[in-house]
């Protein structure tokens, strides 16, 4: 067995524990028993301790130090080898005790979370929430701080991004946003949005055919995966053969759980995209999580809120809803896209949806760079919310507990959200370029023209380059954030007559 033969076994093995964590984490958040939660926490912290380990193994570092030097390896091979050199070096900055404590950790805390939740009462979250924080303190001191402790955490979710890249893409994004906000709100004081009947129901058996049948006209392949209930939706590509999402529902908003569907299904087919050949590698892993956010807001939002959409999906609705409205889909593509400022991210429009993430931005920004006390969290969170959105935050479900994200340390996640946006909308706009009008395509019924433009540009690449590099061999340009801002100006200057 050659080096390479060496190293990529060795990975693969340390994938595969990556993989059967993944598995009992969607398990953990859908069926697991509540008394199963201390059991699982320790079993979590044992893979999480022998993952690291093995990721630490002296013997894979001099395989890695004799690879740098082959000067033979392939693109693919690179791709491996430098995802895998960074992964090691940061690896053995964390003492595996720690590794395996803070697993544990997050495990105890994802059950308090939820608990916290559904009584909306953050006192219940507070404590496990102050280990997690102070657990990631220790983390970003082992790892080292060249610039701001936040940043250690942005490199976690988007390489090499830090906050002077994040702080003027946001100042950018809100010079634009928030005037196209005001005049939005403005024009919908004489001409108000439509809305769902209050008083009716839409059933939870009936929402589950209807998005199921999104989801296969997506592309998605239900013998390679599964849909579930979650507190959170959440996409997991466990392993090829196997990717699961999940989505919730609301009886008095069937628009929720179908967006929460067409968001995690956007993410499940990024996941039954990627190479087969490089399985179980980083090639064959999704580049980045902002990269990853651009296929389900795609999917979502540039697909999914359009009357295009609606002129295929109304007859689905109208055969499990056949006592709603005689609506057009003119009609359900006005409330699919209605702008008002609301309290839950993953609910807000496209106009609203960034000043969302940048609040959480700012408030992490907060606890890691200027000390802002976990006691004070919610307090700081509804200041800020009404000062922004000019809404008061009724209750701690609808504000600071709304994110699954802090109850699995996942601090640092959020910016790659609005990455997301941007990257989906310059795909949208190539897209547009090679295949003609999309309207028209998402009109025929057959959408398997843009998943197959979709694969081998973005799904098949995996890991093979940096995300800036992918979106710019896939788009022609680099990644800027102007293609964002142009379609959301356009759509909504359409969609409420601003002239």
């Amino acid at each position: 067995m050659d080096d390479y033969e060496e190293f990529i076994s060795r990975v693969k093995d340390i994938h595969k524990i990556g993989a059967l964590q993944g598995h009992l984490g969607w398990d953990q958040e859908t069926i697991m028993p509540a008394k199963g939660a201390q059991s699982r926490g320790e079993i979590l912290s044992w893979l999480a301790k022998e993952q690291h380990s093995r990721t630490i193994d002296p013997s894979l570092g001099e395989l890695i130090e004799r690879l740098s030097k082959n000067t033979n390896l392939n693109q693919d091979q690179k791709s491996n080898l430098k995802e895998i050199k960074r992964r090691y070096e940061k690896a053995r900055k964390l003492p595996s005790d720690f590794v395996a404590q803070f697993a544990k950790t997050k495990s105890e805390a994802l059950l308090s979370w939820q608990q916290a939740r559904a009584e909306s009462d953050f006192s219940m979250f507070q404590d496990k929430l102050q280990e997690l924080v102070d657990m990631t303190k220790k983390k970003i001191q082992y790892y080292g701080v060249e610039t701001t402790p936040y940043d250690v955490l942005l490199d976690e979710f988007e390489v090499g991004m830090t906050v002077e890249d994040y702080d003027p893409l946001f100042d950018g994004l809100k010079k634009r946003l928030v005037p196209l906000l005001q005049k939005i709100i403005n024009a919908k004081k004489t001409n108000p949005d439509p809305e769902l009947p209050k008083e009716m129901v839409f059933s939870i058996e009936g929402q589950t055919e209807f998005c199921t049948k999104v989801s296969q006209a997506m592309g998605f392949d239900f013998e390679a995966g599964r849909m579930d209930a979650s507190t959170h939706p959440f996409s997991a590509g466990l392993w090829p053969g196997d990717t699961r999402f999940t989505t919730r529902f609301d009886e008095k908003d069937p628009f929720s759980c179908l967006y929460a569907v067409m968001h995690e299904t956007g993410h499940a087919l990024y996941e039954q995209g990627l190479s087969l050949e490089h399985s179980f590698t980083p090639r064959g892993d999704a580049v980045s999580l902002g990269v990853h956010e651009s296929q389900s807001r795609f999917w979502e939002n540039q697909i999914g809120r359009t009357p295009s959409f609606w002129q295929v999906a109304l007859p689905w609705f109208k055969e499990q809803f056949p006592d709603s409205p005689d609506w057009s889909p003119e009609d359900l593509n006005k409330i699919a896209n209605s702008v008002t400022p609301g309290f839950i991210r993953v609910e807000a429009d496209e106009v609203t949806y960034n000043l969302h993430v940048m609040l959480r931005y700012e408030i992490e920004k907060k606890i890691f760079n200027e000390g802002l006390k976990v006691e004070d969290l919610p307090k700081a969170w509804n200041s800020m919310f009404e000062e922004w959105f000019d809404i008061k935050v009724p209750n701690d479900t609808l504000g600071c507990l709304q994110d699954i994200h802090w109850s699995m340390a996942a601090f640092g996640y959020f910016p790659t959200y609005t990455l997301g946006n941007l990257y989906a909308s310059q795909l949208l706009q190539a897209m547009s370029r090679e295949l003609g009008d999309i309207d028209e395509i998402i009109q025929s019924g057959d959408w398997s023209s843009l998943l197959d433009w979709l694969r081998p540009k973005i799904h098949h690449q995996g890991s093979k380059w940096t995300p800036s590099e992918l979106i710019e061999k896939a788009t022609g340009m680099p990644p800027s954030p102007e293609p964002f801002l142009q379609y959301v100006e356009e759509k909504y200057s359409n969609l409420y007559n601003l002239g």
